[in-house]
């Protein structure tokens, strides 16, 4: 919690907030002759109430609101919501909904700019590519995964990373996030060095915080973690990943300024994935952090462009993810604050609690899971994780919730007050907000497949 005061120091969140409450609005500044660049924020699979539980959370341990939330506030913020299905499906995948940004075109779930025929379709960095402007890809996943991937690549199945990785080169101009093992040859199937192909083609190479720091201007490839980066709780808890895996906020502070720095015009994309694998995994401390840490990225971006008047900001998600939501607890939900405070206290992700438990070196369950998060199951609460973690058969009537997680995330729910519809995405609406110039085209309800025409006409 100290750590997130003091970098929210660092950045100066106080004139941040006052900036986004100020009288002078976007509406009232000069239009610019040309949009200088785009830079589009996505909280992946970030559920409607996900909004008010970040911003309840940060009240909570921050003492002050969320950037979205003052936002949303703003009189001069545009407000609309994002219709996210699939070519296939009312339920959209991370793959498909990028794509829709990327290409214009729905497309199936787990296919990436590629039509249910087998068509390619050219990604929008491609295009801009042709018309002299650069594109940037941030992300706190693999910086191969769907979302990112999406913006630039094409590839009949959203797991081919390692080709995704090779057609980033000289295509995107700037890349954060993780993924090493699809660059390493020693880790890659077909054994390509990709580290020597990119260094070969310009691009400054960043293998941990300090090195992003010290990257020159120019073409740039930073990767971070052999897979995903951290979630930002586990991060926080160990001091070798505090040192070498930077803060969602610190790689798109890097980025935008190197956008920025050039004559160029510029689309860059800043996505907290791991929003999503929280929500998957029904873990709310791993889930809220994250938010957080997407946020703090926000008021980078606030910051970093407070007097400017030709970008546009757009802040987003691809689709909803298991509909976290708090529950009344208590007669006349009077404990629900008490319950919801508790989630402070939760010091392990999902993620690090299953490694650890499958690992075999914890005898008593009950007595880790309450260290790691103030709650202590009772036998019949034991025994079901432990039969789940084995495979074995369980009573559980909503199948989505019949594993580990699942289990879990319902048992620290009477804890902390949060509560699941699942485990999976949803069809819900999500939310946008935009500021800058061409807002307004991000108004009201706005169909996914339609954002990679407004892109391209913004930056024409």
């Amino acid at each position: 919690m100290n750590d997130r005061r003091d970098v929210l120091k660092q950045l100066g969140i106080g004139g941040i907030l006052g900036l986004l409450s100020s009288g002078k609005t976007h509406a009232q500044q000069k239009k610019p002759s040309q949009i200088r660049g785009v830079v589009f924020i996505v909280s992946d699979g970030m559920s409607p109430g996900v909004l008010t539980l970040s911003q309840a959370f940060s009240q909570q341990i921050r003492k002050t609101d969320t950037c979205w939330w003052q936002l949303l506030q703003r009189q001069d913020t545009v407000k609309g919501l994002m219709d996210t299905a699939s070519a296939n499906s009312l339920v959209t995948d991370s793959a498909a909904a990028s794509s829709s940004w990327g290409s214009g075109q729905r497309v199936n779930n787990g296919m990436i700019n590629v039509t249910p025929n087998g068509t390619f379709l050219e990604p929008i960095a491609v295009t801009l590519q042709k018309r002299g402007i650069r594109t940037g890809l941030v992300s706190t996943a693999t910086i191969t995964h769907a979302t990112p991937a999406g913006f630039a690549a094409n590839v009949a199945s959203r797991e081919n990373e390692e080709s995704i990785a090779t057609q980033y080169l000289n295509r995107v101009d700037l890349l954060f996030g993780g993924g090493e093992k699809f660059f390493d040859p020693a880790k890659r199937s077909d054994k390509k060095d990709l580290w020597s192909e990119y260094r070969a083609a310009g691009y400054g190479v960043a293998r941990n915080a300090a090195e992003l720091a010290a990257l020159p201007t120019g073409k740039m490839l930073g990767v971070f973690s052999e897979g995903h980066l951290p979630f930002s709780l586990d991060r926080k808890q160990d001091e070798s990943l505090k040192k070498n895996v930077p803060e969602l906020s610190v790689m798109a502070a890097k980025a935008l300024g190197e956008m920025l720095n050039k004559d160029q015009r510029f689309l860059l994309q800043i996505e907290g994935a791991r929003i999503d694998h929280a929500a998957h995994l029904n873990d709310i401390a791993g889930l809220l952090h994250d938010q957080l840490a997407l946020d703090d990225a926000l008021a980078v971006v606030i910051k970093m462009l407070a007097r400017r008047d030709d970008v546009l900001v757009i802040v987003t998600s691809d689709h909803g993810n298991s509909n976290p939501g708090l529950n009344g607890m208590g007669a006349s939900y009077q404990r629900t604050n008490q319950h919801f405070s508790r989630i402070a206290d939760i010091s392990a992700s999902f993620e690090k609690i299953q490694s650890d438990l499958a690992a075999g070196k914890i005898t008593d369950i009950a007595a880790y899971i309450q260290r790691k998060t103030g709650y202590l199951l009772d036998q019949k609460e034991a025994k079901a994780l432990r039969a789940s973690m084995k495979n074995e058969e369980i009573t559980e009537w909503n199948h989505l919730l019949a594993t580990p997680q699942g289990l879990l995330g319902q048992m620290l729910g009477n804890h902390t007050g949060v509560g699941w519809t699942g485990s999976v995405h949803t069809s819900d609406p999500t939310l946008i907000t935009a500021f800058g110039p061409e807002s307004s085209r991000f108004n009201g309800l706005v169909k996914n497949s339609d954002v990679h025409g407004h892109l391209l006409e913004v930056l024409a």
